[in-house]
């Protein structure tokens, strides 16, 4: 049985023997080796330094693409003109799903035609030395963005490769993405990367570790968010890890989102080890975006503000290109610059909003609500807590695609655009919370002039896309 304890060094050494197995590249990594490469980095390509010791929000983008001359370059261009402050590998579909055969031959299409053949950068494939090459080329600190339910041989060849930030995680990675993988299995996979991650840090080199805020990314109500971001944190801290990104994914309404990031750093530093540094991530707006450029601009400076008054430690940036896929490296600057015009024109001023104190308070006691029954339901295990309390729905994300988890709870805004909850099913959850959020749900119907109904939340669904926050009844003003 799975429970959250450290992985003993003779098993990290049997997993890390095995899994470099799986392909052919793994057989290049030589762990005291890349200690001596990553402390030949200078200190402002140190992820955790960087990112612990800026005084304002540092921005980031997505960005992978498969040639390595073309990684290069696209970095480059969004570090210059995008005036990006750390940078991203976002890696290729078939290697976040371990098919390395088929990223190895997209690879090789996309050398022969020069088109961008895979969606992403297959850093396996690419090798320890291909990482080392990007590490070297871009004057500034890169992380490792991806979506994979069993990271260990990416884990093992990127850290090898110089990477000091690795994002995800055994739940974040899982619900959100895949039903080919069971979250007990997901979550073991996932102690070997963090261990790994806490052997490094244990030499000094400390990598930066960032559970994947927004999950679903449509209307996920902030304490769930928050109580896996606590959950992935205190695995990670189990194995060692001492830098923790926690992340959060942008619902909208101002008010909420600025109350949830303040909830989100302070539950942090509360359930998670002295010895860990935590710092927060504000992913702008991950549902979907308006098709005109100009609308979508808007989207993104909502989420500029918000940065300006929560102050995250960092901020995941968007294009005004969404609504097409992947973007232009032209937009995809665009979408960065327009974040930073707005949080440095809105961060030197006092900007006081009626109601985050209150807000925050109620997402704090329900997050407290979930971790508790995580702790009650794993007799203090994390790890069988977490287990049994998504096998019973007491945990739970709206709008999953995994069998793991029961996908019954359904959010809808109220009448302020706040993300509420509108079907608790098994969900943990004090009554006199659940009162709250029903006569919030339920003002909103009075002002609509309709029933509180799964209506409510398609609506929502589709707004933003729409031009709106809330999704309104046509016609209503």
């Amino acid at each position: 049985m799975i429970r959250d304890e450290r992985i003993p060094a003779d098993e990290l050494q049997r997993i890390d023997e095995e899994i470099r197995s799986n392909w052919p590249t793994g057989a290049d990594v030589d762990f005291e080796e890349a200690i001596e490469y990553h402390e030949s980095l200078p200190e402002h390509k140190r992820f955790a330094d960087v990112l612990e010791s800026a005084d304002k929000p540092l921005l980031q983008p997505r960005a992978g693409v498969p040639r390595l001359d073309d990684q290069i370059e696209l970095l480059e261009y969004l570090h210059k003109e995008g005036q990006a402050d750390l940078l991203p590998t976002t890696i290729d579909s078939y290697t976040r799903d371990n098919e390395y055969e088929k990223a190895q031959q997209g690879l090789e299409k996309a050398r022969e035609t020069g088109d961008d053949t895979l969606n992403g950068f297959p850093a396996v494939n690419h090798g320890v030395d291909g990482c080392r090459k990007l590490i070297d080329a871009i004057d500034a600190p890169i992380e490792v963005r991806h979506g994979t339910p069993d990271a260990r041989l990416l884990a093992a060849i990127t850290f090898a490769g110089g990477f000091q930030s690795f994002e995800g995680g055994p739940i974040s990675y899982n619900i959100p993405y895949t039903k080919r993988h069971g979250l007990e299995e997901t979550i073991e996979r996932w102690q070997f990367v963090d261990r790994l991650a806490g052997a490094y840090t244990e030499r000094g080199i400390r990598i930066n570790r960032e559970p994947f805020g927004p999950l679903t990314g449509t209307l996920v109500p902030p304490s769930i968010a928050i109580a896996i971001m606590l959950v992935e944190g205190k695995l990670a801290a189990t194995q060692g890890v001492r830098s923790l990104t926690l992340g959060y994914g942008q619902v909208g309404n101002v008010v909420q989102d600025v109350a949830a990031l303040n909830a989100l750093k302070k539950l942090g530093n509360e359930y998670l080890p002295d010895e860990v540094v935590v710092t927060t991530v504000f992913h702008e707006w991950m549902g979907g975006f308006p098709p005109d450029e100009a609308r979508a601009n808007g989207v993104i400076s909502l989420g500029g503000m918000t940065a300006a008054i929560a102050q995250p430690d960092k901020v995941i940036t968007k294009s005004p290109q969404e609504f097409q896929g992947v973007p232009t490296k032209e937009a995809n600057a665009s979408g960065l610059r327009t974040t930073r015009q707005v949080i440095d024109m809105a961060i030197e001023q006092k900007i006081d909003i009626d109601g985050i104190e209150e807000e925050q308070d109620l997402i704090e006691r329900e997050t407290r609500c979930l971790m508790d029954t995580i702790f009650e339901h794993g007799d203090g295990d994390v790890v069988q807590g977490t287990l049994k309390a998504f096998d019973s729905g007491a945990l739970d994300v709206p709008f999953a695609p995994s069998d793991s988890a029961k996908g019954a709870v359904l959010p809808a805004r109220d009448d302020d655009g706040r993300v509420r909850i509108f079907e608790w099913a098994d969900l943990a959850m004090d009554d006199d919370i659940k009162e709250i959020h029903k006569a919030r749900l339920s003002q909103r119907a009075t002002t609509e002039g309709r029933d509180q109904s799964f209506r409510m939340v398609a609506d929502d669904v589709d707004a933003i896309s729409d031009g709106k926050l809330i999704g309104r009844p046509q016609g209503d003003v």
